[in-house]
């Protein structure tokens, strides 16, 4: 075996290239060696706040015991207990977080290589769904997870011998046959399996720190939906914070709800600004008659992308008049704590037509035809319903952004969404009303199919965001996410 600095990886021939690569993906591709901010995610996401609180009072003494002995420590508190069937984490949540550390040069230098093998430290739970999808690899080298009765108990699979992981990932092929390694100083060296390797290229920190991060562009698969609570990387000290702010934060939130309800807009836009929920509202200059409250016959429908499930309260804000709120599913918490009318859809479009056609006789209405949120810069499908309903369409694109907590979430309690929402130190929303359709693109006057309505809107929404449209609906997100269709 031969090792070289990672610098002559540049070096490569197409002839090397087309040999077999093993790589150690937390020592030559992510840009951080710590471990711990995927254990707290599976820690918090899995277990819950209680379970994360005891894995960071414990990390201490995991830094203390030692590598293998510490990432056994992390292993049990973090899975003990955690039914199989019901893990989702890997494959929902933690490929955000590794793509956000995917360092750009190692991700090219890997990319070159038709055949690949990844060798990992971590469960292979926790990895498998961001190597497969997002990196494309032949196979993997970690090790599994005990299993009794459906739950994991905590505890890893022994390692097995590195000749005997070799024949059985490479099958006919000889184990002794020239394989290309990537590694760090750090970590690989304890790797016995690269040991079987012609070449290691070993990659120092310094290196690694000059690295710069994979580009969205750059992503094999795009990175359309992912689930979880937390909206930042729970590093050791983020972590600390987090638990710092909890008490202040359910504190806030509680404000933030009473201000919401009991006062009148233009009380309450100006108070929830101060407590860190800003917005942003931009008109378009054919639009300015839409803050004027006027009696009309037949309400007027506005079309927003979905963010969170706040959308409709700052549309209602943004134009200071009540709207109502139409919804393919929101838990019982969030309808008691909304302060405008919200109103279920069933699914069923005959009675979902007829029930908007007696809302839209009342006043005006707001619907997010996508029927679910999406975080990622992407637009969902449009369900076409709300275009054979009316000619006054407005559409209205809106951004949102958090800076600690997701108000959303496909596999958890969806009660919680306002609460964590609403917990955030500070947001920020940004609501363009767009120009109302014209006539000619309108399913009544302007004889367009409902279809074409919808993808027009959809169109023009994501290009005001500069979003990406997609054909993906509320259930394709689901059996993403949470292996069911979204049924509520």
């Amino acid at each position: 075996m031969k090792f070289q600095s990672s610098s002559s990886l540049s070096q490569i021939s197409e002839e090397v290239q087309n040999q077999t690569l093993l790589f150690h993906l937390e020592g030559a591709l992510l840009k951080s060696p710590s471990l711990f901010p995927y254990f707290m995610l599976v820690a918090f996401e899995a277990g819950g706040v209680f379970r994360s609180l005891v894995l960071f009072l414990l990390y201490p003494f995991v830094c203390l015991a030692g590598e293998e002995l510490g990432t056994k420590l992390m292993v049990f508190v973090c899975f003990f207990g955690v039914k199989r069937k019901r893990f989702q984490v890997g494959r929902a949540v933690l490929p955000k977080f590794f793509l956000e550390e995917l360092a750009n040069e190692a991700f090219d230098i890997v990319m070159k290589f038709s055949r690949k093998i990844a060798v990992t430290d971590l469960p292979k739970v926790m990895v498998d769904g961001f190597l497969i999808d997002h990196m494309g690899v032949d196979a993997i080298v970690g090790r599994e997870l005990k299993v009794v009765c459906g739950y994991f108990v905590g505890l890893m699979e022994e390692k097995k011998e590195s000749t005997m992981v070799l024949k059985e990932i490479l099958g006919d092929e000889k184990v002794d046959s020239p394989l290309i390694g990537i590694g760090s100083f750090n970590r690989s060296l304890n790797q016995p399996v690269l040991s079987h390797c012609k070449v290691v290229y070993l990659v120092n920190e310094a290196e690694k720190r000059s690295w710069e991060v994979l580009p969205r562009k750059k992503y094999r698969k795009p990175l359309i939906f992912h689930d979880g609570r937390l909206a930042f990387r729970p590093t050791f000290l983020a972590t600390f914070a987090m638990f710092i702010w909890f008490p202040f934060g359910f504190l806030l939130c509680i404000i933030r709800i009473l201000v919401a309800i009991f006062l009148p807009h233009k009380l309450s836009i100006p108070i929830l600004s101060l407590t860190g929920m800003r917005g942003t509202r931009i008109i378009s200059r054919g639009n300015s008659h839409l803050t004027s409250i006027r009696k009309k016959s037949k309400g007027t429908i506005y079309v927003c992308n979905h963010r969170t499930l706040l959308d409709p309260i700052y549309l209602s804000m943004g134009l200071g008049k009540p709207l109502i709120a139409v919804t393919y599913s929101l838990s019982r918490i969030s309808e008691l704590l909304a302060p405008i009318k919200t109103v279920r859809l069933t699914r069923n479009r005959i009675k979902d037509s007829e029930m908007m056609e007696k809302l839209l006789s009342q006043r005006d209405v707001v619907v997010c035809p996508e029927g679910t949120t999406c975080r990622e810069p992407y637009l969902l499908r449009f369900s076409p319903l709300f275009a054979e309903l009316s000619d006054e369409i407005v559409p209205v694109a809106i951004d949102y952004q958090v800076s600690m907590f997701y108000g959303t979430t496909a596999g958890g309690y969806k009660w919680l969404d306002p609460i964590f929402l609403l917990m955030n130190p500070t947001t920020s929303c940004t609501a363009k009303f767009l120009d109302k359709l014209p006539e000619s693109i309108t399913c009544g006057i302007g004889g367009k199919s409902k279809f074409e309505v919808a993808n027009h809107v959809q169109s023009e929404i994501a290009e005001a965001l500069g979003f990406e449209c997609t054909n993906l609906t509320r259930k394709d997100k689901y059996i993403i996410l949470a292996g069911n269709e979204g049924k509520v």
